[in-house]
């Protein structure tokens, strides 16, 4: 979905939209699934990586710009925690119990007409 907003900074507001997000690339060079006994399961990503485009305007009083972006995030790690319950009374469910992810560097490049 589209990103818009406004951001209030020292002489007034910005207004902002990002939209047509496209996920380019993503790389996962080390991802481990592992069964934790009688709870679930545990996803491991490492070192992952993710590029986006996307269009971009703002606005402000003063002035206004748009333009194309590129966004690459990098040294991703993720580790979460899957539930499945053990019963057998209906459809097998999953659900997150945990998540926790960092990235290291995030890297963003705008194009626009200024």
């Amino acid at each position: 979905p589209d990103l818009t907003g406004h951001e209030k900074f020292g002489l007034g507001n910005v207004k902002y939209n990002i939209s047509r997000i496209h996920v380019t690339a993503v790389e996962l060079p080390s991802a481990s699934i592992s069964l934790l006994p009688a709870s679930g399961i545990k996803l491991v990503i490492g070192n992952a990586s993710l590029a986006i485009d996307m269009d971009w305007n703002i606005r402000t009083w003063i002035f206004k710009d748009s333009g194309r972006g590129t966004v690459h995030i990098s040294k991703v790690f993720v580790t979460a925690i899957f539930s499945t319950p053990l019963d057998n009374t209906g459809p097998t469910s999953i659900s997150l119990t945990s998540c926790r992810t960092t990235s290291g560097d995030i890297d963003i490049k705008l194009n626009g007409k200024s």
